[in-house]
């Protein structure tokens, strides 16, 4: 069970490794683009690829999906990003239950955006576990777990992709050991434990009060979604990547938070910890994305001019 990105190496993996998969369960074809044409899902296209059985049920809860599943008679299910919560009946099914593959060292950042928030955090290390799903939110027992340092630059999707790239094998292991009878999951330790909640539009938004390194760090997690977004002369901008700034401001009363600072080859933005925020790319309202330095020429920008905040809950795009 899988429909993102995040799942295809571990499909490929059991697949490659001679696993009986009688059956690959995917989210429906969702529409999307200008002409909001359906599209398969990853996993959907890797599955038609391998030449496996794919069904798309538009609910775990009715009859006609319990058939399915009694149809199929799993003794294992391995659930990878699939997007939606199992219900009890299906997670008592198989005999060795239903094994998850999760984008983080549990029970830290439990939920259904890990590799986002620990980046928006400034995490140093992260990981990816397997668990033995149960009715609550990523709560149940861990199989094992392999980490990984988080390098100060990298973005999400750098991130997301070694994270389902290392989730693989370890799945391959889990798997072997719980049905060879060698592997047994632990429990987690509650007190320990974080949430990693589904990003929603206003997560991108950017307030310049935030140290620069925070900044720096929501950029870097929320693109391309929600996007890091904020104001210039009434119109919004997507900040698509940024970098620390050299140093702090040498002012002994620095500039507000928002205010642009240009030099020569930079365009560097103050923020709350009185460092700047140098925009290495950016895209203006309804324009294509172009180097910060290029944005400052094209709107002749002047040093002391501000980016400002995006209101709460605004709409826009």
């Amino acid at each position: 069970m899988g429909t993102a990105t995040f799942a295809v190496p571990s499909l490929r993996r059991l697949f490659e490794k001679g696993y009986a998969i009688n059956g690959v369960i995917t989210q429906p074809d969702k529409p999307s683009g200008r002409g909001q044409a359906l599209h398969a899902s990853p996993v959907k296209k890797l599955a038609a690829e391998l030449q496996l059985p794919v069904h798309q049920p538009s609910s775990l809860k009715t009859n006609e999906t319990r058939q399915l599943v009694a149809a199929l008679s799993p003794d294992l299910v391995v659930v990878v990003a699939y997007g939606k919560i199992l219900p009890p009946w299906l997670l008592q099914f198989p005999r060795y239950g239903c094994i998850n593959v999760h984008g983080s060292i549990l029970p830290k950042y439990r939920g259904a955006a890990p590799v986002h928030w620990a980046l928006a955090n400034g995490e140093s290390k992260t990981g990816v576990c397997t668990m033995l799903l149960d009715e609550g939110l990523d709560t149940g027992g861990v199989y094992l777990c392999d980490e990984t340092e988080i390098e100060p630059e990298e973005t999400v999707t750098q991130l997301y992709d070694r994270l389902a790239a290392m989730g693989a094998p370890l799945l391959e292991r889990t798997v072997a050991g719980v049905t060879e009878g060698t592997l047994n999951a632990q429990p987690q330790d509650r007190e320990k434990a974080t949430y990693a909640p589904i990003l929603k539009k206003d997560d991108g938004f950017i307030d310049w009060r935030m140290p620069a390194r925070k900044t720096h760090d929501r950029v870097r997690a929320f693109n391309p979604w929600p996007g890091t977004v904020t104001r210039f002369r009434g119109n919004v901008c997507k900040v698509l990547k940024a970098k620390v700034g050299a140093g702090g401001l040498s002012a002994t009363s620095p500039p507000p938070p928002g205010t642009i600072q240009l030099t020569k080859g930079s365009l560097k933005v103050v923020c709350g910890d009185g460092e700047t925020l140098e925009i290495v790319s950016i895209q203006p309202e309804n324009k294509k994305a172009v180097s910060g330095v290029d944005f400052a020429n094209g709107a002749r920008i002047q040093s002391g001019e501000k980016f400002e905040p995006m209101m709460d809950n605004e709409r826009y795009g």
